[in-house]
């Protein structure tokens, strides 16, 4: 006779990124974008108010993957965009992406950014299966950047549990991307982060207070003037 604990809530297995999209390698010469990719979970709702908030409006455009229900994510994208000078809106599936916009994964789908000729990138939604047990996935994001921007990429990992995004990060550094980690003492749960910092991953690991002005300094850029 067995002697297997019974378990009546059945584990769904992790997958990982290749569920969704193959890992490809950057071609040199294709578009030449810059685009800022971040992801987050735990505490990331907070960090994500703080990071975007401080960056002026002229940005190269921004993907985010934050873990979140599917009826939450638009409600909080309009929150966002009311306390920004960048817009923040929902991503929509063939959207162009747009400089000065920031797109929020929506709930239900992984967020892609999918290269488009002869210059920039749109949106790509996909309703496939949950990778690192999340739907939508840091580390989908971050390997479709890795494919299709490279070193036109900016990569950044925010607090969150887990590791999901460390091995999607080191996939943009290896394709030439700039890329930066929270650190542990402005996270709320330092998992992600570390998770990256531990594979490598991260170029430089900097607190949240620090992330915005050094995004503008990488795509030169002057920071947002404080509103009094």
């Amino acid at each position: 006779m067995s002697t297997a604990p019974f378990s009546p809530f059945p584990v769904a297995p992790s997958l990982s990124a290749d569920a969704i999209l193959p890992r490809q390698t950057y071609r040199q010469g294709g578009i030449r974008q810059t685009v800022i990719l971040i992801g987050a979970s735990t505490g990331g709702t907070e960090a994500l108010r703080v990071l975007l908030s401080a960056l002026p409006a002229q940005m190269p455009p921004i993907l985010i993957t934050q873990h979140m229900p599917e009826m939450f994510t638009a409600s909080f994208a309009s929150r966002l965009d009311a306390q920004c000078t960048l817009t923040v809106k929902e991503a929509q599936a063939g959207e162009r992406l747009l400089p000065g916009v920031a797109y929020i994964a929506p709930g239900h789908s992984h967020l892609l950014l999918k290269p488009v000729a002869p210059s920039g990138y749109q949106v790509e939604l996909n309703p496939g299966a949950p990778v690192n047990r999340h739907r939508p996935s840091v580390d989908v994001l971050f390997r479709s950047a890795a494919n299709g921007a490279g070193p036109h990429a900016i990569g950044v990992i925010l607090t969150g549990m887990g590791r999901d995004g460390a091995n999607g990060l080191l996939e943009l550094k290896e394709s030439g991307a700039r890329t930066i980690a929270q650190d542990e003492a402005s996270c709320v749960v330092f998992g992600m982060p570390k998770e990256a910092i531990a594979l490598g991953a991260a170029d430089e690991t900097l607190p949240l207070s620090a992330i915005a002005a050094r995004l503008v300094a990488m795509v030169g850029q002057r920071p947002a003037t404080p509103s009094l």
